[in-house]
């Protein structure tokens, strides 16, 4: 027996959004501005919130989305398959940031990820750019940006940190409108840009 489902119009990228732009705002004034001053206490909030709200959020989007895809097939639109990608690997990756913060690990080794986050990054921008959808597209230029001072941050430089902060306040406000437009969209049948 061969089920067919509907296609669905409840893309779930409005809970991968949200979380990530929750994380963002989190650890953005500690980076810009110090604030709250990083010790052991600091760290491990910050932590929890890193693996539970851009890790937890972000991961379940990204499977939900990949098994909407290919296993049901209701969601049809083919940049969804970046959306996926970007929510799985960008909520894996918090969940490792987030512990490492929560342990108070050496943030040395975010060099390399920040490099691999950089080709998924522009790889985002660039799909979505195509795709005329440039709300994400350029939330994937935030991205971008994020990775690129993250990787100066961790071989020292000590702007790279302030350079990230920047970017994590300003991506996460991004994120937070792209929340407040899926939930209108989607709940409302309102027409927000997205």
């Amino acid at each position: 027996m061969n089920m067919v489902f509907e296609a669905s119009a409840f893309v779930p990228i409005g809970l991968g959004f949200f979380g990530l732009g929750t994380g963002y705002l989190i650890y953005g004034p500690q980076e810009l501005f110090h604030w709250p001053k990083r010790d052991e206490a600091v760290d491990r909030s910050t932590g929890v919130w890193g693996i539970w709200m851009p890790g937890f959020c972000q991961l379940l989007t990204g499977i939900y989305l990949f098994v909407g895809m290919t296993w049901f097939q209701v969601f049809k639109a083919a940049p969804l398959y970046m959306a996926a990608l970007a929510f799985s690997a960008y909520g894996i990756h918090w969940f490792a940031l987030g512990y490492n913060r929560w342990q108070r690990s050496d943030p040395r080794p975010n060099a390399g990820m920040s490099v691999a986050f950089t080709v998924i990054s522009v790889l985002g921008l660039v799909v979505f750019f195509l795709a005329g959808d440039w709300p994400v597209g350029l939330l994937f230029c935030g991205l971008t940006l994020i990775y690129v001072s993250d990787f100066f941050h961790s071989i020292g430089m000590a702007w790279g940190e302030r350079a990230l902060g920047f970017w994590h306040l300003a991506t996460g406000l991004w994120l937070m409108y792209l929340t407040f437009a899926t939930g209108l969209n989607l709940a409302s049948g309102m027409h927000l840009p997205l």
